[in-house]
């Protein structure tokens, strides 16, 4: 299992969730009954898939050891095992964050952190 996950949040949105003192998904996350997460090596996809043209957002790495048993790999995209965290995550899980912008092919610096 990585050491971290990633999410990928409008910026407004999180800093929402951060007032509210938890994060408890995206419209699709709760309409799926999960919050999707990323591996590292699964981000880029991810970005380019569901994100394209998008700016304002936020890239948050959540430390996988803070996020109890409500974190699951189960099979998506290709069939890949990718984390689904059930349930919402509390701010001390939250390792950094980074803003980032996906232009629209779907590119994105990523931090050098992201690993």
């Amino acid at each position: 299992m990585p050491d971290y996950v990633y999410k990928v949040e409008g910026a407004a949105a999180f800093e929402r969730a951060a007032r509210e003192g938890a994060y408890t998904g995206a419209a699709i996350d709760q309409k799926d009954g999960f919050i999707h997460l990323s591996t590292a090596v699964q981000l880029p996809e991810t970005l380019r898939l569901h994100f394209r043209g998008q700016g304002a957002l936020l890239l948050i790495a959540l430390r996988t050891a803070d996020l109890g048993p409500g974190l699951k790999w189960e099979k998506s995209r290709g069939g890949d095992l990718f984390p689904h965290l059930y349930g919402r995550f509390d701010f001390h899980a939250v390792a950094w964050t980074a803003p980032i912008d996906v232009d629209a092919d779907g590119n994105c610096v990523l931090p050098e952190r992201l690993g």
